[in-house]
């Protein structure tokens, strides 16, 4: 690629979107090992510091991984979900499915818990126990999300002795109850650290970050069903905004 010297964009920056471009259509394959710095330096015709910068910059945003003595490889794909109006509810495994990738779960946890003050708040204040079932989602077999979802054990203890295993948990739960999330309530996306267990669930290092999204979907009629809290490795997720 021949860069342009005479752009107000840096030669960093613009080596950075070449390769990022390569990579997105799939020139560049994940787990491949991209050319050398010095291959790179010599191909772009600019210093190896310049290389150096963009590799740094396209690591850190997780399109990259730097291996000691071995060179630089492409990471997994990134998992894109476009942030929807509220009335266009997407099951993670649908949006998998779109994307061409391949949808998986592993279960952690399925329990009954008490309901706290805020989530009486949500389900109605006669709700004391709920469902809590926690999940490691991953795409084409990489942890990308563990889920934490509860609803009113009242109409959904069902979920207790279901098989969520690789499943998506919408179609279990429209099947188990004839109810389906059809627009979210409220939802909030900030920034977490992995904590030391997270971590190990998602085969990350602890205080990685994390995109934390907190969903709560009422169904078809407008009644509470669902309180998600989602945690997504920053690394390997982003939102189409």
């Amino acid at each position: 690629m021949k860069l342009d010297d005479n752009s107000l964009t840096p030669l960093y920056q613009q080596v950075l979107d070449d390769i990022k471009a390569h990579i997105t259509s799939g020139a560049y394959l994940p787990g491949q090992r991209i050319p050398s710095e010095a291959d790179l330096s010599e191909m772009y015709s600019v210093s190896r510091v310049t290389i150096r910068r963009a590799i740094a910059e396209l690591s850190g945003e997780g399109y990259l991984t730097k291996r000691q003595g071995k060179g630089t490889y492409v990471n997994q794909r990134k998992m894109t979900r476009k942030i929807r109006q509220s009335s266009d509810v997407q099951s993670f495994t649908n949006v998998c499915a779109e994307m061409g990738m391949q949808a998986g779960a592993h279960v952690l946890e399925q329990r009954i818990v008490t309901a706290r003050d805020e989530e009486r708040r949500l389900f109605g204040e006669d709700c004391d126990k709920l469902v809590y079932i926690s999940r490691v989602r991953t795409v084409d077999g990489l942890p990308i999300m563990e889920e934490r979802n509860l609803l009113p054990l009242n109409g959904f203890s069902f979920l207790l002795e279901a098989d969520l295993e690789d499943a998506s948990f919408f179609e279990v739960l429209n099947a188990g109850s004839g109810r389906n999330p059809q627009t979210s309530g409220s939802s909030t996306i900030e920034i977490a650290l992995a904590d030391a267990q997270m971590a190990k669930n998602l085969q990350i290092a602890t205080g990685d970050p994390l995109f934390y999204e907190r969903v709560f979907f009422v169904d078809q009629d407008g009644a509470p069903l669902c309180l998600s809290n989602k945690y997504l490795v920053g690394s390997r997720y982003q939102f189409d905004i």
